[in-house]
């Protein structure tokens, strides 16, 4: 009698961290929870130090076979001075598609299943032409995906720039988006990563399905929309899975740094600490980076402060090279106050450039994340029961932002967007306390009970029959035939 042999699903990545961690996250689930066998194929960017770490770490134990494709040549197909990393990543997946095309015609076993993330969706007619069921797996939520989906149809009925708009978009069955909210790709018609954008939008709905990194008590409205008979549905005509939140585990890379830093966590008392970290490509300006640091002394508060050096080019600019620079930190020192490091010796601690995030946020002892809103980080912040202060800097994480303070309530923002003004001290120095305040300050109690909420409620989606586990599932069945 032949023993059912289990399906085999490839995942592709496009480089960046925010977008491989999670394809390789996804695939463990699908190896822990439903036996498959899973190969992510991972587009490299080449110049990420942590990138190329992660790839070989215990982020891919042997519980996921990776193949690894070299980032293709795209001299004269791109400014390399002028392309934004939106229109970077369309055109190095572009290019990648023939290598993808020939890896997955000839792996073994032949795979049931290929799960493409949103930069890859070009490569969809590869499965349809090998017969094979085709997913798109959004790391980000279901609002920015209605956004994503929506924006060809916003691109006829509007005219002119959509930051210029005197009111809102207006998205089928979700809230409206502020123009100024917009993601990158919105912010500039003309721009090549916007029509890359309006492609993606138009190519989503042609696979098979749609994998989002949320979970239905999160979201329930903006997915309804998104769903074929929703509230004034979006009509997508194809199922769409709440998967979420796809998050990585804490496992904490053994060296004398990180057991020091480890340490000093240890001694100091519970929620008393704020986590600074701006993700794997955010960077601040010189005026802002010394701002940061008179507000961060300023709150009193404890702070441990992922550093990476300034810079006056876009916030972005770290998104192909997180962890490559050996002296990135070290030159980060040279833009603090005179005295700043003598004075909070004592009261806080200075990463360079990367960190073991999830191992932070995990412990007891932090009490608030400063963070860009990636989805990733965000997610990792909630899970573990962390408020934020959102400082948004690139792609989505506007929305996000929005999202986080405005309707989950479980973020402080700034008044002013950190990308049109510098937050000064006295405004970092407030949302700091807010967050970690003393007895004094009733909000920030509210704040940290709404985010043990969803907290739970992440928990429970993921948890053997909760709505996650079970969308999962039903993905699962659906490629088990």
């Amino acid at each position: 009698m032949e023993l059912h042999k289990p399906k085999h699903v490839v995942l592709v990545s496009s480089p960046g961290l925010g977008h491989l961690i999670p394809v390789i996250e996804l695939g463990k689930r699908f190896v822990l929870h439903h036996n498959f066998n899973v190969t992510v194929l991972a587009v490299t960017s080449q110049t990420s130090k942590t990138e190329t770490q992660i790839l070989n770490s215990a982020f891919t134990p042997s519980l996921c076979h990776v193949i690894c494709i070299p980032p293709p040549n795209l001299v004269g197909l791109i400014d390399e001075n002028a392309a934004t990393h939106v229109t970077r990543l369309c055109v190095m997946m572009r290019e990648a598609k023939p290598a993808i095309r020939s890896i997955i015609s000839k792996i073994t076993p032949r795979p049931s299943a290929l799960i493409f993330d949103i930069f890859s969706t070009e490569a969809i007619p590869i499965a349809r032409e090998l017969n094979i069921l085709s997913y798109v797996f959004d790391a980000s939520h279901a609002w920015m995906l209605a956004l994503l989906v929506y924006s060809p149809v916003l691109d006829e009925k509007i005219e002119g720039e959509f930051v210029d708009q005197k009111q809102a978009l207006k998205i089928p069955g979700c809230n409206a988006v502020r123009p100024e909210d917009v993601f990158d790709p919105m912010l500039d018609r003309n721009d090549q990563q916007y029509k890359e954008a309006l492609g993606i939008g138009n190519r989503i709905t042609q696979s098979d399905g749609i994998l989002v990194n949320t979970w239905e008590e999160l979201q329930y409205k903006d997915l309804e929309a998104l769903r074929e008979g929703g509230s004034e549905a979006l009509n997508m005509k194809i199922p769409i899975y709440a998967v979420g939140p796809i998050v990585r585990e804490s496992e904490l890379e053994k060296n004398s740094s990180n057991e020091s830093l480890v340490k000093w966590f240890d001694e100091q008392p519970n929620e008393s600490v704020v986590y600074v970290s701006f993700g794997s490509g955010g960077t601040l300006s010189y005026e802002q980076t010394t701002e940061l640091a008179w507000g961060l002394e300023l709150s009193e508060r404890r702070f441990v402060w992922v550093v990476r050096a300034p810079t006056e080019g876009a916030a972005d600019s770290a998104f192909f090279t997180t962890g490559s620079s050996e002296s990135e930190g070290d030159e980060g020192l040279m833009y603090f106050p005179e005295g700043f490091l003598s004075r909070t010796c004592n009261l806080g601690l200075l990463v360079p450039e990367w960190s073991q995030q999830v191992t932070i946020l995990k412990h007891r002892s932090v009490g608030g994340f400063l963070s860009h809103c990636g989805w990733g980080s965000t997610l990792e912040s909630v899970t573990n029961g962390v408020p934020l202060i959102a400082w948004p800097l690139y792609a989505e994480q506007k929305m996000n932002a929005t999202l986080l303070s405005e309707e989950l309530g479980v973020a402080v923002r700034t008044a002013v967007l950190p990308t049109k003004k510098v937050v000064r001290r006295e405004e970092i120095a407030r949302m700091v306390r807010e967050v970690i305040p003393g007895n004094e300050n009733v909000k920030k109690n509210e704040i940290r009970e709404r985010v043990k909420e969803v907290q739970r409620s992440a928990l429970k989606a993921l948890s053997v029959g909760g709505s996650s586990y079970t969308a999962l599932s039903q993905v699962a069945k659906t490629i088990e035939g």
